[in-house]
């Protein structure tokens, strides 16, 4: 049995872009390679930093290219970023709405958060929303808005 995934990407910060896709068969995309060496990471905030509640996330990539949804290029991708999540995505399969979507390519947003402790973590999705092989998964930072 196939299974087709709809996939509504409607949860965004302020400035991510909306990539609107069409429903997919999960079963028939392979995931895309990524170089062993990449790494995807936050530059700021840094990990344990106090931040207003409304504040700029800066991501950084290395041995990887960016480039926005729909686009397939060898060891390219864009960001997802994973807000208050307490697991990450399946691996296999496009990432949904309970993550923010930056399909146009942003190396960075503006988010707003209540005040209070909060997770981040970066996942670089191929050109279809589907993390690589490996998965490139940055380092859980946790910050304080006040």
């Amino acid at each position: 049995m196939k299974k087709i995934l709809p996939l509504s990407l409607l949860a965004f910060g302020l400035s991510a872009a909306f990539t609107p896709i069409q429903a997919v068969n999960a079963n028939s995309l392979p995931q895309s390679v990524a170089p062993k060496s990449a790494n995807v990471y936050i530059i700021s905030p840094a990990d344990g930093a106090t931040v207003p509640e409304t504040f700029t996330v800066k991501f950084g990539l290395k041995d990887m290219g960016v480039a926005p949804a729909g686009v397939e290029k060898k060891h390219t991708g864009h960001h997802h970023l994973l807000v208050d999540k307490a697991s990450l995505p399946a691996f296999d399969m496009p990432m949904g709405s309970d993550v923010k979507h930056f399909g146009g390519g942003q190396t960075q947003t503006t988010l707003t958060l209540p005040k209070g402790k909060h997770t981040l973590q970066l996942i670089m999705g191929d050109h279809h929303h589907i993390p690589h092989k490996p998965a490139v998964v940055s380092k859980k930072i946790t910050i304080t808005v006040e």
